[in-house]
């Protein structure tokens, strides 16, 4: 997904610094992708909250036994990863945002 996104946005990038001139139908295109990159924003950050939820979980769980600590330090991995891809999710959702004005501006 982050090279998929990343390659995009550097494509529509190109176009708007170079003054292309966008038709309807590539701007429903441009929305359409927006839609696409927020609803998988969504998804992250549901699952990061779950991540976070089970990680407080088990930290609450290892008062009843050690053991726990490893699922702990594993969810807290994995829980670190999704936060990173989230943000990345995040800020280029929002940078599409700015792209879109620039875009529509042109108009």
């Amino acid at each position: 997904m982050r090279k998929y996104i990343t390659d995009y946005i550097k494509e529509i990038e190109g176009k708007v610094n170079s003054n292309y001139k966008f038709t309807k139908e590539e701007i429903s295109i441009f929305k359409e992708k927006i839609v696409y990159f927020q609803h998988e924003r969504l998804i992250h950050l549901l699952v990061t909250l779950f991540y976070a939820l089970f990680a407080i979980l088990f930290m609450a769980l290892i008062m009843l036994s050690h053991l726990f600590i490893i699922i702990f330090i594993f969810l807290i991995v994995f829980l670190l990863f999704y936060v990173r891809h989230y943000f990345f999710l995040e800020n280029q959702v929002q940078y599409m945002y700015t792209l879109y004005d620039k875009i529509i501006s042109r108009k």
